[in-house]
């Protein structure tokens, strides 16, 4: 199982153990991810760090002084 964390705006829009579908971005040099309907946006990755599946589970909600995490579950 791998986990990758995902800033999110809006919290009351997830719930544990929901299915997400994530979409993967290119930029020069590395790769980003973002779940179905633009709703969170992970940390850019580089190639040897891109996801084998595109699908994922919540498995926590956390609150930081600038915002909220939603933390999915890959299974890989």
């Amino acid at each position: 199982m791998r986990t990758m964390e995902f800033t999110i705006e809006n919290v009351k829009a997830f719930e544990i153990g929901q299915e997400i579908e994530v979409t993967e971005g290119k930029l020069p040099s590395s790769y980003y991810y973002t779940m179905e309907h633009a709703l969170g946006m992970s940390r850019n990755y580089k190639s040897t760090e891109r996801l084998k599946t595109t699908k994922g589970k919540v498995v926590e909600i956390k609150e930081t002084p600038k915002f909220h995490v939603a933390v999915l579950e890959f299974d890989e």
